[in-house]
C-alpha cells in the first residue's frame, strides 16, 4: 500500500497536528507524495481538531464523507463522531480512553461507553484497533506522547503506508533531542499494544 487518505481527529492539546506533520515527513522521506490540510481546530485547548493527510499523489487535501482509508482518533468521542468520514472497509485506530468534555463534566451530556463506540466502529471498518494511548504514554514518560503511541499502533497494524521503523527514524530526525527517548518508547508501547492483542 503506497496510497492512503488519512483523517485525523482529536481535541486541542493532544498533538493531533504534530502527528499529522510527523506522518507527512515520514511519507516524504519514503519518497511518497503528500498533501495535508487542517480542517479546523487549534482555536482553544479542548476544542475539536481535525486534519487530513493524503499520501500517494492526490491533488487535493480534502477528504469527503466515506472516503478516508484510515481514521486516526486521538479522543474516543471524536473517533465516534468522525466515523462517517471512513470508507467501508477502512481502518480505525483510536485512543480507547476518554477526555471528558465540559458538558459531560457538568452532567449535561453522557459520554458513550467504549463498547458502544467499538460496535459502531465495527459497522464501518474492516479493522478496529483501540489502545489506551494516554496510559501507555504515561508509561513512556508523559501523557503528551499519546499521539505518538497512536502512530506506533497504526503502523504496527498495517494502517499506514510505512512501518514502525520509518516512524522511529522520523522521531529521531524531526523531534527535539531531549524528547526523542520518551517518544521512541511511546512508539514501541503503541506498536506492542496493537501487535499483542491489547487492542480491541
Amino acid at each position: 500500500m503506497n496510497r492512503a487518505r488519512i483523517f485525523l481527529t482529536g481535541v486541542g492539546g493532544q498533538g493531533t497536528l504534530t502527528a499529522t506533520t510527523l506522518l507527512a515527513r515520514t511519507a516524504l522521506d519514503a519518497g511518497l507524495p503528500v498533501t495535508s490540510g487542517e480542517i479546523h481546530g487549534m482555536a482553544q485547548r479542548g476544542g475539536v481538531v481535525e486534519s487530513t493527510l493524503l499520501i500517494g499523489g492526490y491533488k487535493s487535501a480534502r477528504i469527503s464523507q466515506g472516503e478516508a482509508d484510515v481514521l486516526l482518533g486521538f479522543e474516543l468521542l471524536e473517533t465516534l463522531r468522525a466515523l462517517p468520514m471512513l470508507k467501508r472497509g477502512g481502518h480505525v485506530v483510536s485512543n480507547a480512553e476518554a477526555i471528558q468534555p465540559v458538558g459531560v463534566c457538568l452532567g449535561r451530556e453522557c459520554y458513550p461507553p467504549l463498547e458502544a463506540v467499538l460496535d459502531t466502529a465495527r459497522g464501518f471498518a474492516a479493522s478496529v484497533v483501540m489502545v489506551p494511548a494516554i496510559s501507555l504514554a504515561e508509561q513512556a514518560g508523559t501523557a503528551k506522547a499519546a499521539n505518538i503511541v497512536l502512530l506506533g499502533a497504526a503502523a504496527a497494524c498495517g494502517a499506514l503506508p510505512f512501518d514502525v521503523a520509518a516512524l522511529v527514524r522520523s522521531v529521531e530526525k524531526y523531534l527535539k533531542p531531549k524528547i526523542v527517548p520518551l517518544n521512541l518508547k511511546a512508539l514501541e508501547l503503541g506498536a506492542q499494544a496493537a501487535a499483542a492483542g491489547q487492542a480491541a
